[in-house]
């Protein structure tokens, strides 16, 4: 079960005590680490298993989700107003996504957390305790998995996957005008952040040089582990916990940003 901790004073008006029945489970890593393919090949094992899966991640909220795209393709985002969307973002999908999946019995897998948002604000000169305490009502996670690859590995992935990204370039504060000096600069800041992350909150370290196989196999042996006293869950049986714990969630009434 995944019990209710949170890194501060936890979500507003959420008084639940006992243990959730779902599992918690996140991958975090940098751009080019495969955390996308892995996490389609973890639901479907975990499914296969009797499990329930649900997937989410960074910028899906019905809430701010389309509005942190939508500033990010203009280019439009200050400092101070991204760490706050991207923390609505998140308040959001915990009320309305992670908590009653977990309440319903599902296994929540989660592309990117809040560290990541974490490490990119600390790379810019975010203050640490400030970004920190924003994020205190995020749940804690059952399993953090790091995917982890170091500059030689992902500039060739980055560029037969899309190319360097603006953001993912740190564009919008480095001096640099051409990308791949930018995306050289910004990710060996930004693997240095999520490596000391990794280590405060005790992630477990995976080698995302390796093959996609071999990485998904050192996944589903640790992921096995937690589920290890978790009971399957049928499809219907899974569908109806879930309304009835989204009809329990917090009664807050929003509009999309």
């Amino acid at each position: 079960m995944t019990e209710i901790r949170f890194y501060g004073e936890g979500l507003a008006g959420f008084t639940r005590t006992e243990p959730l029945p779902g599992r918690f489970i996140v991958l975090e890593g940098t751009d080019g680490v495969g955390r996308s393919t892995q996490i389609a090949l973890l639901r479907e094992w975990i499914e296969s298993k009797g499990y329930a899966v649900r997937s989410t991640g960074l910028k899906r909220s019905e809430l701010a989700g389309r509005g942190i795209k939508e500033a990010m393709r203009g280019h439009t985002l200050g400092l101070l107003t991204a760490n706050l969307f991207y923390a609505t973002d998140m308040v959001d999908r915990l009320e309305k996504v992670i908590i009653p999946a977990l309440r319903a019995g599902f296994v929540v897998l989660t592309d990117r957390y809040i560290y990541s948002i974490i490490a990119r604000a600390l790379v810019r000169g975010v203050d640490p305790t400030w970004i920190r305490d924003i994020f205190g009502f995020a749940l804690i996670p059952d399993a953090v998995f790091y995917l982890h690859a170091d500059l030689p590995h992902l500039i060739p992935r980055v560029l037969n996957a899309r190319g360097f990204d603006y953001w993912e370039s740190g564009m919008d504060f480095l001096p640099y005008r051409d990308y791949y000096d930018a995306f050289v600069e910004y990710q060996t800041r930004l693997l240095a952040q999520f490596d000391a992350i990794a280590e405060e909150y005790s992630f477990c370290h995976i080698d995302a040089t390796q093959s996609i196989r071999h990485v998904f196999q050192k996944l589903t042996a640790e992921i096995e582990k937690v589920l290890a006293d978790m009971r399957p869950i049928s499809p219907h049986e899974a569908q109806k916990e879930l309304d009835e714990a989204q009809a329990q969630s917090l009664p807050t009434k929003r509009k999309s940003v």
